[in-house]
């Protein structure tokens, strides 16, 4: 398989600091902070949009050796097993995650953010506006995914 390098484009600063603690995201505030190499500038018209899509890295997790075997959803043996690419966890390969966040202000080089599931320090490699045209209707998910999820986000 081909690979390739992926630099950071900047860094998460917030008060979340344990990989461990999982939920409660919905009321976190975070604040992005663009490397200089990108300008003042970089960040000029994200204001117009009240979503963006942040691609990070797990860079605290290791990548599980093997992913042929489906595991327990979080290692919780009340879940069912699933395939690597049915989860949003940080143990996949290229330990890459994606949220989808309300922007609250944008200031040069600053993003600030609510519900970034990220904790403090981890490496941004990507912003992208959230647009209507991207999003998705009619998803579905089993109920047990519901039930796990329904205090992620809480603040």
């Amino acid at each position: 398989m081909p690979s390739f390098e992926i630099t950071s484009i900047g860094t998460v600063r917030n008060d979340r600091t344990d990989v461990q603690n999982s939920d409660n995201w919905g009321a976190v505030r975070s604040t992005i902070t663009v490397d200089e190499r990108f300008g003042e500038a970089c960040l000029q018209g994200l204001e117009g949009f009240s979503h963006v899509e942040v691609l990070y890295v797990f860079d605290q997790f290791p990548e599980r050796d093997d992913h042929r075997e489906p595991q327990p959803y979080r290692g919780r043996a009340d879940l069912p097993p699933v395939g690597i690419f049915a989860g949003r966890g940080p143990r996949r390969p290229n330990r890459i995650g994606v949220t989808c966040c309300a922007i609250e202000s944008v200031s040069g080089r600053e993003l600030t953010v609510v519900g970034l599931d990220a904790v403090c320090g981890t490496p941004v490699v990507d912003l992208k506006p959230a647009l209507v045209e991207f999003q998705v209707e009619g998803v579905k998910q089993p109920a047990w995914v519901s039930d796990l999820m329904s205090e992620y986000f809480l603040p």
